[in-house]
């Protein structure tokens, strides 16, 4: 590893952590101490699948604690709440993101084998999954990002907002239907983590997508597995469950492009734009062999100069989870995605890749960012101008200089 980001390391991770006694204006109060993004002025906040990506790498550092604290604060708005808020803001109340809270506690437990932990843990993951499949659940049996609270006083400042995004014009005198629609579409783009994206437009909560259904099926395996370790006598009910997901995800596989790919379940048609996120089945093995050869074969169009691109190069709407974005969560979603099926070559080229161009931009700017241009090496500035940052940036740059022996 880079001494000198190592040493930027030890010096900034602790000061991306807060607490928050008690609510302070939009702020949620937590319980415990936890990380933030990064070290200043922006994302100020815990969130969902960011901290995913940081947890990995604060293990990986030896502040397993911290990752700890984090967990806890999830189980506190789940208790509370009933789901896993996107962050602690109560502006974020109306929806969740991607549910990686079982991977967060599968990865904390291999490290602790605390298993007086593992049983909260087991108790509080069930309500999640209770609220992805009551409250997100769509006529197909498969899940989308697909219902949300409905926040009155921001229709229509939403609707103009999100058009905008992507690349709509927003009508003079909008029906409270056409508020409607740009707003389930937009807070579903927000909920999927990726806001936003060619995959659906602004149509977001019409789609069974690829990404979310492959993250419950590897929830179901995890509470399979933590139901084994505990003996709660339930293993059998999430094979069962697990079964019954891949069966219906046979449903979002295109056999023209070879890819599982998001589908709108209204219409039955397939999103036209393909991206990392056919790969989330490689992540989590739900993927037949067969398959996962097929969707390999999408590597080349998304393996640029500097990294994976997020989506295809015929990308449809210049939105910044789209051709040629780097993000830290996307490479470790494609290693990992390519190690399981034993693709260890292209595997170690995402991380290679990675490595040199965090520290080539570190060298020029002395920090670490959220997101890279992966035609010419340099920050990103679809939507809007690559912000500084720690979060999953780091994680991901722990982990893969772990996985390549260089730490």
């Amino acid at each position: 590893m880079n001494e000198t980001i190592k040493q930027f390391l030890d010096t900034n991770i602790e000061k991306t952590v807060k607490q928050t006694h008690e609510n302070e204006g939009t702020l949620l109060a937590l319980p415990f101490p936890y990380t933030t993004p990064c070290v200043a002025d922006n994302y100020q906040e815990m969130y969902y699948w960011d901290t995913y990506f940081t947890n990995v790498g604060l293990i990986l550092w030896g502040r397993a604690d911290l990752a700890k604290n984090n967990i806890e604060n999830m189980f506190y708005l789940i208790e509370k709440y009933g789901f896993m808020p996107n962050g602690n803001r109560t502006y974020y109340l109306n929806r969740s993101q991607p549910p990686f809270l079982s991977h967060m506690v599968k990865d904390l437990y291999d490290c602790t084998g605390d298993r007086i932990w593992l049983l909260k843990a087991y108790g509080v993951l069930k309500k999640e999954y209770d609220f992805w499949q009551n409250k997100r659940n769509t006529p197909t049996g498969l899940n989308g990002y697909t219902g949300y609270d409905i926040f009155e006083d921001v229709l229509e400042r939403n609707y103009t907002y999100f058009l905008r995004r992507v690349g709509k014009q927003a009508k003079e005198n909008p029906t409270k239907e056409d508020l409607l629609d740009a707003y389930f579409g937009g807070v579903s783009s927000y909920e999927s983590g990726w806001d936003c994206s060619s995959r659906f437009k602004d149509k977001g909560n019409e789609f069974n997508t690829v990404d979310l259904n492959s993250l419950l099926y590897g929830m179901e395996e995890n509470m399979r597995l933590f139901s084994e370790i505990l003996e709660t006598g339930e293993a059998d009910v999430w094979e069962d469950r697990k079964k019954a997901r891949r069966e219906r995800m046979s449903m979002l596989w295109n056999p023209e492009r070879g890819l599982f790919l998001d589908k709108n379940f209204k219409t039955g048609e397939f999103s036209t734009y393909a991206s990392v996120a056919s790969f989330y089945p490689l992540f989590v093995k739900v993927a037949t062999e067969n398959e996962a050869e097929s969707t390999v074969k999408l590597f080349d169009d998304l393996n640029l100069e500097y990294g994976i691109s997020a989506g295809e190069s015929k990308s449809q709407l210049n939105c910044q989870w789209d051709y040629p974005n780097v993000w830290a969560p996307l490479q470790f979603i494609m290693y990992k995605a390519l190690k399981n099926y034993g693709y260890d070559d292209k595997a170690n080229i995402v991380a290679e890749k990675y490595i040199k161009l965090v520290e080539d931009n570190f060298v020029r700017t002395q920090n670490l960012w959220e997101k890279y241009d992966g035609n010419t090496g340099d920050l990103a500035g679809a939507e809007y101008k690559a912000g500084a940052m720690l979060g999953w940036t780091s994680g991901v740059y722990i982990y893969f200089n772990h996985e390549l022996g260089l730490i």
